[in-house]
């Protein structure tokens, strides 16, 4: 399935004057039929793709996968039948991959070579397959969003979709997979996205980078916890979340001085243990700042279905036996959830490294590598300030940052004060009084002292009280991004 160069080259020229590219194929589908593909539902773009106009036959055959006339197809046919990328079907020929059209925020139009998803009623999926971009890749795409690096490392490439998305940030690319057929894959959706010099090598982990160090390491890693490993491009085996775990322990040492890594990952929780401690404790023994983030949280039963689902065993002969199975290897680790989430890693320099770990349901804004860099900043500068220097420090609500009040109407006073992220994080806070009143008035040219002894003196209390309270109250906005610290003058 290695395609030659003037092939590749041939075949993407027929894409872009065709008009299969994200843009094109939403427009030729129109908006039911587009919204259904999202869902991975096919049939209104079958429907919509009848009359096999050239795209609708691109669409057909590449995207959904059905077959396709030879006269309609208008590709070189007996080229892509020879490399494998098509097979003859009498008068027809259909597809042997799933091939897409990926938008990389760049303009430029990338593809992606993968297998198709596997649907109900589908052969079982086979032990190399190489799983397409979807949610997941846009995900860790977003939070692989760093300023450029000379040298970045696409950990467990897949498909290729990473690589794809660095090539515009990073002068090196060094990309890695278990699966060699994946490998191969991916040199085909580079090719046909017009990216060179991604250095494409065959192994586990970090052992094909022995050695080496990076300024950007992503992956979106087999971390699916699982009794056995089945698929390569899920499952990695072992015991519980030792995998992720491990994967965190390794970074570090491939961490060039200043490097990131971002991943995707699961982690278990357990009866009698706090996750947060858990996953804390990984990043803590790694040296690096940290933030963990827990996106989702799912019960053994749903995560059994849900990846029992991914690979279309639902309504097999063998679906309660897997499913038992793997519901009593949770049960026998005590496991009562699993969580899904990101983890990112800088490597500061800090002797003390910081460690965050929390849970954020609420949608965030993209990109959010960029926030990951405002996350750590914002909990550093909270973390090394001393109480004084808090109360010296002049301070000034966050961009984007709202207050709302809630009580019956006509109240005179609010039964609760919010504080709400319109940008970044998006969190909210409930806050006191005096913490309201003082994000009310800071703008960064006063100290918060001064400020918050006005506010004791117009609220009545104790000006001593309320400056002793206040830094306990308010690192914790400066941690979460609530309130800023404005530079000294």
């Amino acid at each position: 399935m290695d395609a030659p160069s003037d092939l590749v080259r041939r075949l993407r020229e027929r894409f872009v004057e065709t008009g299969y590219t994200i843009d094109g194929v939403r427009e030729r589908l129109g908006d039911m039929a587009a919204s259904a593909l999202a869902r991975e539902e096919i049939v209104p773009a079958l429907r919509a793709t009848r009359d096999a106009d050239p795209l609708a036959a691109l669409i057909r055959l590449w995207w959904l996968g059905a077959p396709v006339s030879m006269a309609a197809a208008d590709l070189p046919l007996q080229d892509l039948i020879e490399t494998g990328l098509l097979v003859r079907l009498g008068d027809s020929v259909q597809a042997t991959v799933h091939l897409q059209p990926w938008d990389t925020g760049t303009g430029d139009t990338a593809y992606v070579v993968s297998d198709r998803k596997v649907r109900p009623g589908d052969p079982s999926l086979r032990p190399d397959h190489v799983v397409g971009a979807g949610g997941a890749s846009a995900n860790l795409a977003q939070l692989g969003w760093t300023a450029p690096v000379e040298r970045a490392l696409d950990l467990g490439t897949g498909c290729g979709v990473q690589a794809l998305h660095l090539a515009s940030r990073a002068e090196r690319i060094v990309a890695t997979d278990v699966n060699r057929r994946a490998l191969r894959l991916a040199r085909l959706s580079w090719g046909l996205s017009g990216v060179t010099g991604v250095e494409a090598r065959e192994g586990s982990m970090y052992e094909p980078v022995d050695g080496e160090r990076f300024d950007l390491v992503v992956s979106n890693p087999p971390f699916v916890i699982a009794p056995e490993a089945r698929y390569t491009y899920r499952e990695a085996g072992g015991r519980g979340d030792e995998f992720c775990r491990d994967l965190v322990h390794r970074t570090p040492r491939h961490l060039a001085q200043g490097g990131r890594a971002r991943f995707l990952a699961n982690w278990l929780h357990v009866k009698g243990e706090d996750w947060q401690d858990r996953v804390g404790g990984w990043l803590t023994e790694t040296g690096c700042d940290g933030w963990a983030v827990q996106r989702d949280v799912q019960d053994p039963a749903e995560y059994v279905e849900l990846w029992l689902r991914d690979s279309a065993e639902h309504g097999t002969s063998a679906y309660r036996e897997r499913y038992d199975e793997w519901l009593a290897w949770f049960e026998s680790m005590d496991v009562t959830g699993v969580g899904f989430g990101w983890i990112a890693l800088h490597d500061s320099g800090s002797v003390s490294p910081l460690v965050r770990v929390e849970e954020m349901r609420q949608p965030v804004e993209p990109p959010s590598g960029a926030l990951v860099e405002a996350v750590l900043r914002a909990a550093r500068t909270a973390h090394e300030l001393s109480d004084e220097d808090l109360l010296d420090a002049r301070l000034k609500p966050a961009e984007g940052v709202v207050e709302e009040r809630v009580g019956p109407p006509g109240a005179d006073d609010p039964s609760r004060i919010v504080l709400r992220q319109t940008r970044g994080a998006r969190r909210t806070v409930t806050v006191g009084t005096v913490e309201a009143a003082l994000a009310g008035v800071c703008d960064g040219d006063l100290p918060t002292r001064p400020l918050l002894a006005a506010i004791a003196e117009l609220t009545g209390e104790d000006p001593g009280d309320v400056i002793g309270r206040a830094p306990a109250a308010l690192r914790p906005l400066i941690a979460e991004g609530f309130l800023d610290v404005a530079s000294p003058r």
